[in-house]
């Protein structure tokens, strides 16, 4: 009995056929995926810049309250002082110890005014970072999802594999999710999936 090539070609033809779909459905999916992961990176990196413009201005605000603060405390120290210099003062001196202790209680008065503004302001900042982490975490994920589902996607047209371009679409759906999230401001955030890769 002898084989005959022609029909090893033929029975294996259906089964090619079948399978057409699959690189161009592969190929459109990864560019729709990639296109979506470009826009949510330019929003993304937007966002990083708006993290460390936050960042820096909690840290220059906390350093000004700590000025704030040590010039509330020299200007407490010398009124302190005044007032026991003034216990011995005479009566000609008296009127001039009285009016620097009006000047440094004023003066420990405006710098406890300013440090408590300054300290307002770092906590705006901080809220600030926090509420652009929040976002930044939801591109992050979107970026890891669409990662995973680019890599399932090169195997399944490599492979041919129907299940695994299925499979491919989960993380996919995920990831255009998350993206959509950070792109609308939605206040969706896996808290417990964050912490993980933190």
């Amino acid at each position: 009995m002898e084989i005959d090539p022609l029909e090893i070609v033929e029975s294996t033809k259906p089964e090619k056929a079948r399978l057409s779909w699959l690189n161009p459905a592969v190929a459109i999916t990864v560019a729709l995926l990639a296109t979506f992961m470009g826009i949510c990176k330019v929003k993304d990196d937007n966002i990083v810049q708006g993290m460390q413009q936050a960042q820096a201005d909690k840290i220059d605000h906390w350093a000004f309250y700590q000025a704030r603060n040590v010039r509330e405390e020299i200007a407490k120290a010398t009124l302190a002082q005044l007032k026991i210099q003034a216990i011995s003062a005479t009566p000609v001196q008296m009127p001039l110890y009285q009016e620097q202790v009006k000047i440094y209680e004023a003066l420990a008065k405006e710098q406890a005014l300013k440090k408590e503004e300054l300290k307002s302001q770092a906590e705006a900042d901080q809220k600030t970072y926090d509420a652009l982490n929040f976002r930044d975490d939801q591109f992050d994920l979107s970026d890891a999802c669409i990662a995973i589902a680019i890599s399932l996607l090169a195997v399944a047209s490599l492979t041919q594999l129907p299940w695994l371009f299925a499979l491919a679409l989960l993380p996919s759906a995920f990831g255009v999710i998350m993206g959509a999230a950070g792109l609308g401001g939605l206040s969706l955030h896996p808290q417990a999936l964050i912490q993980l890769l933190s």
